[in-house]
């Protein structure tokens, strides 16, 4: 039987989800002559019962596919909203829309949401992860991870010059909430001398001592720090310091200046002003780019197992990475065990401590 299947973006962009949409559009088009259309602005395209046609001719440029390396979605995403408190309407435009199964390409928490429309829906949906913050249980990828920590590392491997030239202390904002993959990842590969994240608990004076350590003992008089925006302030000063709450466990409220300027002002603190510092917070940027070619091919791999669940009539399932090859996971299983955080005792942490790397107490 011939197929109308949807397809959508939803959350923060990032690259890699128009390699998700070519995939979906390509397999589903040339194997099974479906009819394959996109969802603009996710849940809201639903709301006002909007599609987009898509076809593996529709983008071409003199025979040129543009989609693998372009960045962000031709779909559009979003990201704000109470979704819920529209869910008569957005189901009743999934019936005019009339499809036999959707495809979200979503974080936890859209995941979370559109899971809940579609069981009162009785939608047929497939999920595929996509998060730079790397956070979506059971997936060892995540459709623009890799291209974050790729832009993260290129931006360490910039300031590195600027904080050797003027022997200063450079501390790298990057993204992640409540998960420090991105920071953990990045900082390791980018050489840095500190990793903060959320689930490792720190000390001012630790890193002050870190830093002293560095200098006195390596004659290294720059240092290199990254820090995710989801670390928890410790209200102490620099005279008195103690060990911070993560985020997930406090609820302590966070200065409204950024993680990466509290750090900095508690170092000048602690060392009486001695230790220049700068603070590069890197924003949105880690969210742009061309995909890598991991993500291309991760994001292209998910479209097609995605596409080949719905011929199989196997719904209700994401797409993981796992072991090197795709595998599906009922999406209540994921949802129960979101967010994926950083094992303090993981591997990476202790791969960075033996590096003489300073990552928390």
């Amino acid at each position: 039987m011939k197929k109308r299947i949807g397809i959508l973006t939803s959350g923060g962009d990032c690259p890699g989800l128009n390699c998700v949409i070519r995939a979906v559009v390509s397999h589903a088009t040339r194997t099974f002559d479906w009819e394959v259309v996109g969802i603009p602005y996710a849940t809201q395209g639903l709301l006002e019962r909007k599609t987009v046609p898509l076809s593996i001719h529709g983008w071409d440029l003199r025979g040129i596919d543009p989609l693998l390396n372009m960045g962000g979605t031709i779909l559009g995403s979003i990201n704000k909203g109470d979704t819920l408190a529209h869910a008569d309407e957005i189901l009743a435009g999934y019936e005019a829309i009339a499809l036999n199964a959707l495809i979200i390409v979503g974080g936890d928490g859209s995941l979370n949401i559109i899971h809940q429309l579609a069981v009162l829906g009785n939608w047929n949906l497939i999920a595929i992860p996509k998060t730079i913050d790397h956070d979506v249980a059971f997936t060892e990828r995540s459709i623009g991870f890799d291209t974050a920590i790729n832009t993260i590392v290129d931006a360490i491997n910039r300031l590195i010059f600027t904080a050797a030239s003027h022997d200063r202390v450079m501390i790298i904002e990057v993204m992640g909430r409540s998960a420090g993959h991105l920071a953990l990842h990045s900082g390791i590969a980018g050489g840095s001398d500190v990793i903060l994240i959320p689930e490792v608990p720190y000390t001012i004076q630790g890193i002050c001592h870190h830093l002293t350590e560095l200098r006195d003992c390596w004659q290294k008089k720059f240092a290199i720090i990254v820090v995710a925006e989801g670390i928890s302030v410790c209200a102490e000063d620099a005279d008195n310091p103690s060990i911070c709450t993560t985020a997930i466990d406090s609820e302590r409220s966070r200065t409204k200046c950024g993680q990466g300027q509290y750090i900095a002002e508690k170092i000048a603190n602690c060392s009486n002003h001695l230790i220049d510092t700068r603070v590069s917070v890197l924003g949105h940027i880690q969210r742009g780019g061309i995909p890598s070619a991991l993500d291309r091919l991760t994001a292209t791999m998910f479209g097609k197992v995605a596409v080949d669940l719905i011929a199989q009539n196997q719904y209700d399932q994401m797409l993981a990475w796992q072991n090197g090859k795709v595998v599906t996971f009922p999406i209540q299983d994921v949802i129960d065990n979101n967010p994926s955080l950083v094992n303090p005792q993981g591997d990476l942490v202790q791969t960075a401590r033996s590096l003489g790397i300073y990552i928390g107490e």
